[in-house]
Parts: structure tokens; C-alpha cells; sequence
């Protein structure tokens, strides 16, 4: 046999024998061919239970997540308020139409004694009056879950004032509390 094809066969009978699976291979050469054991290679059962995070890795994760709390919280509960506002702005908005509507269909607004639930629940002296009235359910509250306070005449010669007493449903106050009054 040529040289050259004996040191072949030499690589490729030592490749055959590291790529063997280990079931295959005798003990000495398993031994052999295996790197010193290390915590990554070393079998689940024989590794040090401590694994787990550092007193100082779950201190960073607990200050970072206060920061964004910090940067978020007061962002988010400013919207609620906000919210409120707008919803009582256009319960108020769909109020003054349904007022307009019954205007049209009886030639007057309803008194302040007869209030709000004209527009749910038929005046005697309404003329033309539609099946389930001029709001459908109700009349809505506003934004704090407060009535609408209607009052007929109403002041600067408007033909009737209606307004959400805010947040503290009393007369006047600032911010959440202020009074809101319909566009008419």
C-alpha cells in the first residue's frame, strides 16, 4: 500500500472514532476523548443548587421599575380626569340636541318642573311627543355619575341653562370641581 493512502486511511479511521457515538466507542477511549468536566457540561444532578438572582440584580429591577412608575402614573390618572370631563361635555352636548329636538316637536322647551324627564317621559300638555321619547334609556349623567341640573328660562336670556355641577356636585368650585354649562 502507498504511503500517502496509509496516512489516509490513518485521518479517516480517526475521524470514524470521534464521531462515534459514545454507546459505541470502549470506556478508555470515551475517557479519552472527553473534555474535564465543568459546571456548563456536568449533568443537572451533580451541579451546586445555587442558582437564582443576586440580592443587587433584583435591587436594579426593583429601582427601574419604579422609575417608570414614576414616569407613567401620573400620566395615566391625569387622562381619567380628563375623560370624565369630556364625557360629561358631550352628555351635555346630546342633552341640549334632545331639548332642541322636543323645541321643534312642541313649539317650547319643558318647564324647570317638568325637567329632564320630559325628554324620557311625555308632559301632559306635549303635543307631538315620538314612541320611547327624545333619549333612548334615560337620560345620561355626566362624567361623576351625577344628574344634569336643567333649569328653564335660563340666565342671560338663554331659553334654558343646563350644566353638570362637576366632580364635587356643588355650585361653582375650580378645576375638577368647576361647574360645566352646555354650548348653546
Amino acid at each position: 500500500m502507498p504511503k500517502a493512502m496509509t496516512k489516509a486511511m490513518t485521518i479517516i479511521d480517526k475521524i470514524q472514532v470521534t464521531t462515534m457515538p459514545t454507546s459505541a466507542m470502549p470506556i478508555s477511549a470515551i475517557s479519552a476523548n472527553k473534555p474535564a468536566p465543568t459546571r456548563a457540561n456536568k449533568p443537572l444532578s451533580m451541579r451546586n443548587n445555587q442558582s437564582g438572582f443576586t440580592l443587587i440584580e433584583i435591587m436594579v429591577v426593583i429601582v427601574i421599575l419604579a422609575i417608570l412608575a414614576g414616569l407613567v402614573v401620573p400620566k395615566v390618572v391625569g387622562q381619567s380626569d380628563k375623560a370624565r370631563v369630556k364625557t360629561t361635555e358631550t352628555a351635555l352636548a346630546t342633552v341640549s340636541n334632545a331639548l332642541d329636538m322636543y323645541k321643534v316637536d312642541n313649539s317650547r322647551y319643558p318647564t324647570t318642573a317638568q325637567g329632564l324627564e320630559a325628554l324620557t317621559t311625555p308632559p301632559a300638555e306635549a303635543k307631538n311627543y315620538p314612541d320611547g321619547g327624545y333619549i333612548k334609556g334615560g337620560y345620561p349623567t355626566d362624567g361623576w355619575e351625577n344628574e344634569m341640573q336643567y333649569v328653564a328660562p335660563g340666565s342671560e336670556g338663554r331659553p334654558y341653562d343646563l350644566f353638570s355641577l362637576g366632580a364635587d356636585g356643588q355650585q361653582g368650585g375650580e378645576g375638577q370641581d368647576a361647574d360645566l354649562y352646555a354650548q348653546l
